[in-house]
């Protein structure tokens, strides 16, 4: 019976919603094996999907009652195993410098790490909003490095044809982001010593 109750609180829908994150990116990884603009831009739609999920498991989890232990320990690895697969996919075909991935993913690593530190010592250290902001930024980032090519739109009443570089779009969101990565990275690091000194 308890086996049975521990399976119906793991299998609710936002925590269905947050393996179908992670059952993603074996595919993402397989569209990103090609450069292709069309490998890409479906690409690029399975990860804007994804992290819409991000944000509707987490909405549905608090709207429904049924905030869990499981789901609060495998949303956070959900979002990091994406943003990684993406990154270092994309690496081989030089749309992002080698150093910023390091540093994101070295900062994802390091907080994962002191965050177990914490809870094992019973400590909770909140997301700030800088780690979410952050997360927006890498969004967008990963969204335009993904698409990569020029895409070109009607703009504004007159329908003026306008082009767009998205790799250039995604540098310039993936030099904030890694900006706040930084800076994020050390806000939690302060906030664990002095929780953990007390």
């Amino acid at each position: 019976m308890t086996s049975v109750n521990q399976s119906n609180k793991i299998l609710n829908l936002p925590n269905i919603l947050t393996m179908m994150r992670i059952a993603a990116i074996p595919l993402l990884a397989a569209l990103l094996m090609s450069p292709s603009r069309s490998a890409g831009f479906w690409a690029a739609s399975l990860f804007a999907i994804a992290s819409i999920t991000d944000w509707l498991d987490g909405y549905l989890a608090r709207r429904m009652g049924i905030v869990t232990i499981f789901g609060k320990f495998l949303d956070p690895i959900a979002d990091k195993l994406i943003v990684m697969a993406v990154l270092i996919m994309i690496l081989p075909f030089n749309r992002v410098p080698a150093w910023m991935v390091l540093i994101i993913l070295g900062r994802e690593i390091i907080i994962t790490g002191l965050r177990g530190i914490a809870s094992s010592e019973g400590i909770v250290i909140q997301a700030s909003d800088l780690g979410k902001y952050k997360t927006i930024f890498q969004i967008v980032a990963i969204l335009g490095l993904v698409l990569h090519y020029n895409y070109s739109w009607f703009f504004g009443i007159s329908h003026e044809l306008l082009t767009v570089n998205m790799h250039n779009v995604g540098m310039f969101y993936l030099w904030i982001a890694t900006a706040l990565t930084v800076w994020s990275g050390i806000d939690y690091l302060y906030r664990f010593v002095r929780l953990i000194a007390r």
